[in-house]
């Protein structure tokens, strides 16, 4: 599988995003006629190059979803990390970071008119429930990818966006964690498990699954915010 799909450059442009002192980077994708956007919180030392998350965001834009790929540390923070492994497990800061990118979004003039939802991968996935949890107004879908939904603690019981926790067979301690923090939403919910994935969707055929399950996810669920819009 080819993670280095040719993407529309032409539907893509940095943005620079302003949160409190620091200014992290990001990438923003808006097809024409979108009907949602998805902002994606990445983990575990990961950025917004991520080569698997980009693959899927190709996939939602495909289907008429912008997206906003991002940093949620800055390059300094990044190397403090990389030393350290500290800040990947601050759920509390990616989640603040989240929400103000979230909050960044509904001013631009291409999403400000458009629902929202989170796809967050390994400890992004704590961050996008979390942040989920403190906007339920906004949010109104959530999908994990491999993530530690667990690690949002407490704050899964007040999601109630619309989530689907995505996991591989062979990925066996968090396809546990994942059964457990199931059990704590209280919104609808669901759980994918993919064949013979391991951690990191590696083995040919997963990542297409992912990426196909997450947009028909979102499609559905952003597509009835938008209806329930035009309904008000």
């Amino acid at each position: 599988m080819n993670t280095t799909r040719q993407q529309d450059s032409s539907r893509e442009r940095a943005v620079q995003i302003p949160i409190g002192q620091v200014t992290l980077q990001g990438d923003l994708a808006v097809p024409d006629s979108a009907r949602g956007v998805v902002l994606f919180a990445h983990g575990s030392g990961s950025g917004r190059l991520s080569p698997r998350n980009r693959y899927v965001a190709q996939v939602l834009q495909e289907s008429g979803l912008a997206t906003l790929l991002m940093d949620l540390l800055t390059s300094e923070e990044e190397a403090f990390d990389f030393q350290t492994a500290a800040l990947r497990f601050d759920i509390s800061l990616l989640a603040s970071r989240l929400i103000e990118a979230t909050r960044w979004l509904l001013v631009q003039s291409e999403t400000a008119q458009l629902p929202v939802g989170y796809f967050g991968a390994s400890t992004g996935a704590a961050a996008a429930l979390v942040a989920a949890a403190d906007l339920p107004d906004l949010i109104e879908s959530v999908v994990s990818r491999g993530g530690r939904p667990d690690l949002a603690g407490e704050r899964l019981r007040k999601v109630v966006a619309p989530t689907l926790l995505i996991v591989g067979s062979r990925d066996y301690v968090v396809l546990e964690l994942n059964r457990k923090a199931l059990a704590e939403l209280r919104g609808e919910k669901k759980l994918e498990i993919v064949p013979g994935a391991t951690h990191l969707f590696e083995e040919p055929g997963t990542l297409e699954a992912v990426a196909q399950l997450a947009r028909d996810w979102f499609v559905l669920h952003l597509g009835r915010a938008n209806d329930r819009r035009r309904a008000a």
